[in-house]
């Protein structure tokens, strides 16, 4: 979305960086990227080093002579080196307001913390973790049944918008950027398959808020006699009680117990096996009575 913006915009495009083709498939060959694809559509020379400090990249950034690099989610510490060659430096798009949810998840972390509002911030790069001055924002509700696939849409169209209205004030003159308050920082590292995992433990709205955050990926599980169950986006039912991980099978759907309250479960996913609703699953698996989810 964001090279798309740019490529419509009225800047030169004049090469894009992105990460490796990676390999996949049982053949393990070698897959370009949407990224890279989109480039190779438009003519663009594709740059692609194994890191941002190898000596040769480092020598093709400064022979481009940009004025400016613009980045999302590259995924790579970008060196000092690096950072120094344009003449306006790096200017990131981040999907917080910063300095709320620095790090690799913030829309996945804004969803599980339970906030309202989120957004989409444009900062210029630096060596620290997304702590560089700020040059833009724009804000995003966060809706009581978004997941972070349906939030990261969103604001990869308004942070597009954003990064386009930064490059333009900076060309322009007229925009600078503002250093982050001290206050307000919170972290939001990577979230992997093991943090993924439901904790029925936790009340009703909680277990609601952390499968909403991992949906699609790397998306929620619990365990279904010894095999995993993957779990889709569930509804909150503060009101009724079961124990935790206990399940229901009912005309009302599904439900599941938690810490407080309970969830009526939507699509699951049995191992090795397809998305189904968890009425059906249930009809093939048959929980007996006191029989639980994640035991």
């Amino acid at each position: 979305m964001a090279l798309e913006a740019l490529l419509a915009s009225r800047h030169d495009v004049v090469a894009v960086l992105t990460r490796p083709d990676a390999r996949s498939g049982r053949g393990r060959t070698a897959g370009r990227s949407p990224v890279a694809e989109r480039a190779d559509a438009a003519g663009l020379p594709v740059l692609q080093p194994q890191s941002p400090r190898e000596p040769e990249f480092l020598e093709q950034l400064a022979a481009l002579d940009v004025d400016c690099a613009p980045v999302v989610a590259y995924g790579a510490l970008v060196p000092q080196a690096a950072l120094d060659l344009p003449r306006h430096g790096w200017v990131n798009l981040h999907f917080s307001l910063l300095p709320a949810w620095r790090g690799a998840a913030p829309v996945q972390h804004a969803i599980m913390a339970g906030d309202d509002i989120t957004g989409a911030s444009t900062f210029r790069l630096e060596a620290g973790l997304d702590t560089g001055p700020v040059f833009g924002t724009v804000t995003e509700p966060i809706g009581p049944a978004d997941t972070a696939g349906d939030l990261l849409g969103r604001l990869a169209v308004s942070g597009a918008g954003l990064l386009v209205a930064t490059l333009d004030g900076i060309a322009d003159g007229r925009l600078a950027a503002e250093p982050q308050p001290a206050e307000g920082v919170s972290l939001a590292p990577r979230i992997e398959t093991a943090d993924a995992r439901i904790d029925w433990a936790l009340p009703a709205h909680v277990v609601d808020r952390r499968i909403r955050g991992v949906t699609p990926a790397p998306g929620a599980w619990t365990t279904w006699r010894g095999d995993r169950l993957r779990v889709g986006p569930v509804e909150p039912l503060p009101d009724v009680e079961l124990p935790a991980g206990g399940v229901s099978v009912g005309p009302d759907g599904v439900i599941v117990g938690t810490g407080r309250g309970a969830v009526r479960l939507g699509d699951v996913q049995p191992a090795g096996k397809r998305k189904i609703p968890a009425a059906d699953w249930a009809r093939g698996a048959r929980p007996a009575p006191g029989e639980r989810v994640g035991a």
